[in-house]
């Protein structure tokens, strides 16, 4: 018979002496406790470091209520299953882009393209409008809740100054009877800081470049530019050709097939350390509007948009002639501006007749 006073059943209900204490438990049970408490921290651990880092950049972002400030008083939303973006790039959120050119005293939009992203997302056409082309301007509130009636003959980018986002949409509007989707601002101080994060974008330049105003310095060739050379290529209008804002924007449109060419090679979700940096710069740059103004409704849209390479998006300016008024301005072509808004809304390709000799310029293919 087995002695009972060995008994687990026995010792259990000893208050008293040696043989009654209570065995140690086995190491592996001890072991598997600890690493479930280590696996339970670091879950909790992860999720609030993930939830810190949500709103870390929700709080970057800035956003305006395009919507609730233009009312219904807007082309009509067409569901085709495109989409219609305004893109400005400012220098309206930090004090930094002075030292590029801005005019002071004031903000000013100095880059706008109207993004058309196809119905499936596979391919997009890009058009810039000149910052100095003369378009008639809609009534729009002041960014200091004034109202600023209507003028027949207005330089585009002054409807930016004058209202902001909600009345440089309303000017877009009102020009392509295209109703804007969503509306991306990026700021030019983050936008150095963010190619920066990036490591750079590689360009090859044709011929020289030289602009001390944009402090722009390149010899023809192969050069990885670093943020501050990239802002000033983009900005440069003094260093190409004749010194147009249709030279600037060929430089801009071939900076941008190069940035979306480094965006893909980088790889940045096996780097979480560059993936949070870049995150982090991209959000502080950027004033979306309220229906992109969090962290996962942003990166929803990217998403959706991240099929598109290079060689998918068609880039090209706005058709526009010398204004008759003013040589130092330009002027929309009517037929042929007419021909790019009528084929956006209903999801086509721009035809190449609308396009002719509106699109050359002697910065043609100084960046490629």
């Amino acid at each position: 018979m087995a002695d009972e006073s060995r008994s687990p059943r026995a010792g259990s209900h000893r208050r008293g002496g040696k043989r009654g204490r209570r065995r140690k438990p086995p190491v592996r049970r001890k072991g598997r406790r600890i690493a479930a408490w280590s696996t339970a921290a670091v879950v909790l651990a992860t999720g609030a470091g993930l939830g810190f880092l949500y709103f870390k950049f929700n709080g970057n972002l800035h956003s305006v209520d395009i919507n609730a400030a233009l009312g219904k008083n807007r082309p009509d939303n067409v569901d085709n299953g495109s989409q219609d973006i305004l893109v400005l790039g400012s220098d309206s959120r930090a004090g930094d882009n002075g030292k590029y050119g801005r005019d002071e005293g004031t903000s000013r939009s100095d880059t706008a393209m109207i993004l058309h992203v196809y119905a499936g997302h596979k391919k997009a056409s890009v058009v810039s409008i000149p910052r100095d082309t003369i378009v008639p301007r809609p009534e729009c509130t002041t960014t200091g809740g004034k109202r600023s009636p209507a003028v027949k003959r207005a330089q585009f980018n002054e409807a930016y100054t004058i209202g902001g986002a909600v009345c440089a949409v309303k000017t877009v509007e009102a020009m392509t009877n295209i109703r804007m989707d969503h509306y991306l601002e990026v700021d030019f101080a983050g936008f150095q800081k963010l190619i920066d994060k990036l490591g750079g974008v590689e360009v090859t330049t044709t011929k020289a470049i030289h602009d001390k105003s944009s402090h722009l310095d390149l010899e023809p060739g192969t050069h990885k530019l670093d943020g501050e050379q990239s802002l000033g290529l983009v900005r440069t209008r003094k260093g190409v050709g004749d010194g147009s804002d249709l030279g600037r924007i060929k430089l801009q449109q071939a900076f941008i097939k190069a940035l979306l060419d480094q965006v893909k090679s980088i790889g940045l979700f096996t780097s979480p350390t560059k993936l949070y940096g870049i995150a982090d710069t991209a959000t502080k740059a950027l004033t979306t509007d309220r229906e992109l103004n969090t962290v996962d409704k942003l990166y929803s849209f990217a998403g959706g948009l991240k099929g598109i390479g290079s060689e998918d998006m068609h880039m090209i300016t706005l058709p526009v002639g010398a204004d008759p008024r003013d040589p130092d301005r330009v002027v929309p072509l009517p037929a042929e501006s007419e021909q790019v808004w009528k084929a956006l809304l209903a999801d086509r390709e721009i035809p190449k007749a609308a396009l002719g000799d509106s699109q050359k310029t002697d910065a043609d293919g100084v960046v490629k």
